[in-house]
C-alpha cells in the first residue's frame, strides 16, 4: 500500500516563507494498493496537483471516501481535472453519510453563483455506491469506517492490505466526545498495533484548553494513543493555519524526545505535503 499526502493543513489553505516545509494545502490523501485501484481521501485543495499528476500518468479511475462535509475538505473539488475528461471514472462512496448527502453536497459546491461549472455538466462518468457498510473491499484494501468526534459527525477509517494497517483519523477530538462520535477507548481499539496512524493533532495543549468542543484534538493526547495502541508510525495531522515550520519542527521534536524517554520505537512526523509512506 502506498500513501501519499497531497495536503495536511487545517482548516483553510495557507501560503509564504513560514510554511514551506509542511505546505499550505489541505486534507487529501492518495492510496494505490497493490490490486491498482486509486483510492483518495478528501478533496480539499491538495487535490489540485493530484488531478494534474494523475492525468499526467494516464490514470483515470478512481475511488473517492470522504470524512466529512466541512469545506477545508471539499474546496478542492472543482479543481481536480479529471472531472472535465470523458476518459474518467469516479466511484464516489457515500461515506461517511447516507442517501444522496455525498451527490447533494458536492453539487453544492458547484451550484452558481460558487462556481461557474455545473455539478451536471462534468464530462465525467460519476457513480455512487452505498453508504458506509461495518467494512468493504477496494481490489486489494479492506477499509474499515469509524465515527468520528467531530462537530456535524464523519467518519475514520482503517485500510488495511496483506496485513498492513494505515489508520486516519483526521478532524477527531480526543478530549471531547460530539454527539454521534465515540469515546477515547474506541480510537485506541481501532488504532492498536496499527502500522501507521495519522491524527489530527492540531493543538498544542495551552492552545487546547480555549479550544474544547472544537472538534481537534492537542499533540499530546495524540501521542498517548499512540504509545498506548502501540503504533510503529505516528503522523501529526490538520495542522493548524497558523502553525508555522519552526514551531510544527518544535512539537515533533518534542513528541520524539518522548517517544525516546519511553524507550519506544514509534517513528514520529508532522505529515507535511508530498510526503509519502509504503505499508
Amino acid at each position: 500500500m502506498y500513501i501519499k499526502c497531497w495536503g495536511s493543513r487545517g482548516s483553510i489553505p495557507v501560503s509564504g516563507k513560514d510554511y514551506l516545509k509542511y505546505g499550505g494545502d489541505t486534507t487529501c490523501i492518495e492510496i494505490r494498493a497493490k490490486s491498482g485501484d486509486i483510492i483518495i481521501v478528501d478533496a480539499g485543495t491538495g487535490i489540485r496537483r493530484l488531478g494534474n499528476q494523475l492525468v499526467k500518468e494516464n490514470l483515470y479511475k478512481y475511488n473517492f471516501i470522504f470524512t466529512h462535509a466541512h469545506w477545508d475538505h471539499l474546496m478542492g473539488f472543482p479543481f481536480f481535472k479529471p472531472l472535465y475528461s470523458k476518459q474518467a471514472e469516479f466511484e464516489m462512496h457515500r461515506c461517511p453519510f447516507h442517501s444522496k448527502f455525498v451527490e447533494t453536497i458536492l453539487s453544492k459546491v458547484m451550484a452558481p453563483p460558487n462556481f461557474p461549472v455545473k455539478y451536471s455538466d462534468l464530462k465525467a462518468n460519476i457513480v455512487y455506491v452505498d453508504a458506509c457498510p461495518t467494512q468493504f473491499e477496494i481490489g486489494s484494501v479492506t477499509v474499515i469506517p469509524i465515527k468520528l468526534s467531530h462537530p456535524n459527525n464523519g467518519s475514520g477509517y482503517k485500510f488495511v492490505e496483506d496485513g498492513k494497517s494505515f489508520v486516519f483519523l483526521t478532524d477527531n477530538e480526543l478530549g471531547f466526545v460530539h454527539p454521534g462520535g465515540l469515546p477515547l477507548k474506541s480510537y485506541l481499539e481501532f488504532s492498536m498495533s496499527a502500522d501507521l496512524l495519522i491524527h489530527d493533532a492540531e493543538y498544542t495543549p495551552k492552545e487546547y484548553e480555549k479550544k474544547i468542543e472544537w472538534g481537534h484534538s492537542s499533540y499530546t493526547d495524540v501521542l498517548s494513543i499512540a504509545f498506548d495502541a502501540g503504533v510503529k508510525k505516528l503522523g501529526l495531522f490538520h495542522l493548524n493555519q497558523e502553525r508555522t515550520d519552526r514551531e510544527m519542527n518544535r512539537i515533533v521534536e518534542t513528541c520524539r524526545q518522548s517517544i525516546a524517554k519511553k524507550k519506544r520505537k514509534i517513528e514520529c512526523y508532522g505529515v507535511a505535503t508530498d510526503m509519502t509512506f509504503i505499508l
